[in-house]
């Protein structure tokens, strides 16, 4: 077994961990906004003035695309729980090793060099859990730590790597490679006609992404601390509902504003708390959740949407990924607009609980 002082002298020890590499990986479906309406009409059993409702949610959700692991055609259709489940276990393991495959290249690291795989997903159910397959498939060492999360939905990517940094300042100088897997396609569900599950049809898209985060002295960003907050009494706000049909969506219609009224003391206090103004972050790394929040978002804490831009194209481009969301979102900004030397950024993600889950990063 690989000592913790072997791995110290690789290379210098990092004073805070950084995330050294990303990567994302999408399925070859794509479904587009066009698709939503011409489709919602066919699937759903509403009323005109409903569907006619529902329509303009589609024309402003801001989401123009996203991606699926199978064609429309076959994901609308109903199948037995046992069925999706198991396109789940087959499909997470495929692009989940993708997306792990190339951030473990972009970061020049093999495999056996890590030292703890935090696995992410929510959408399907898998015992063993995705770590343990992709340690089979990928070469990892039989003594890799493991730390599968199953029940964070979107704020999952963003606790992963407050997880991450706060096990690599226990264990210095190992490597942590975070993978989150999300297929929300396969808990479509046409018969229900709930508000919640037709905004769901709009906004959620399948996908996976990595990150490694290193105790080294290597490039990326410093995770500085990170915060959990659960809103009290919350509990209705979002989740799944898991019935014989499959996942069932729950999420309440007030979580923008639930958020949107907190999310200013939230943040002061956080930066506060750690010595930090807001006037010093200059990346938000929001993870969108959807327009309307993200806008209420915007409006509280005095940003406009050019402070925000790589939240609004991700969910453009490829939806609400739930998990995998602030993962593509953060790769954005380190290969789009990363920031200078010493500046700072706020990530935050929201996810059931209700909680919100708060990084402080520095760019180096």
């Amino acid at each position: 077994m690989e000592s913790v002082s072997s791995r110290q002298t690789e290379s210098a020890v990092a004073s805070h961990p950084r995330i050294a590499a990303t990567a994302t990986a999408l399925p070859p479906h794509t479904i587009t906004r066009d698709d939503v309406k011409v489709y919602m009409g066919r699937v759903f059993d509403i009323p005109e003035r409903r569907l006619e409702a529902m329509m303009s949610i589609v024309d402003n959700a801001q989401v123009h695309n996203r991606h699926a692991i199978f064609p429309l055609d076959y994901t609308i259709e109903p199948r037995p729980l046992s069925q999706t489940n198991n396109e789940y276990i087959e499909h997470a393991v495929k692009l989940g090793r993708e997306a792990a495959e190339k951030c473990l290249e972009r970061a020049g690291l093999k495999s056996d060099q890590i030292d703890m795989i935090i696995t992410v997903s929510c959408t399907g159910f898998m015992i063993p859990s995705l770590d343990a397959h992709l340690i089979n498939l990928m070469g990892f060492r039989s003594n890799v730590r493991r730390m599968p999360f199953t029940e964070l939905g979107c704020a999952a990517g963003a606790m992963a790597l407050g997880r991450a940094a706060d096990y690599l300042k226990a264990e210095p100088g190992g490597n942590v490679l975070i993978i989150a897997v999300e297929l929300p396609s396969l808990t479509f569900q046409r018969k229900d006609i709930s508000q919640a599950n037709l905004i769901s049809s709009i906004l959620f898209g399948d996908g996976a992404a990595a990150a490694v985060v290193s105790g080294k002295q290597t490039r990326g960003p410093k995770i500085l601390v990170s915060e959990t907050y659960t809103f009290p009494d919350s509990l209705g706000a979002m989740g799944f509902d898991l019935r014989d049909s499959g996942f069932h969506i729950l999420l309440a219609k007030d979580v923008p504003e639930m958020i949107g009224g907190r999310i200013a003391g939230l943040v002061e206090g956080f930066l506060d708390r750690h010595g930090r103004k807001r006037e010093e972050i200059k990346g938000w790394i929001l993870h969108p959740g959807g327009a309307r929040l993200l806008g209420n978002i915007e409006t509280e804490l005095g940003l406009c949407k050019c402070d925000t831009q790589p939240s609004w194209d991700i969910l453009g481009n490829v939806g609400n990924l739930s998990s995998a969301t602030i993962l593509f979102i953060l790769q954005e900004w380190l290969e789009k607009r990363p920031l200078q030397p010493g500046e700072y950024a706020l990530a935050a993600a929201f996810g059931p609980g209700f909680s919100a889950e708060f990084l402080l990063l520095q760019w180096t």
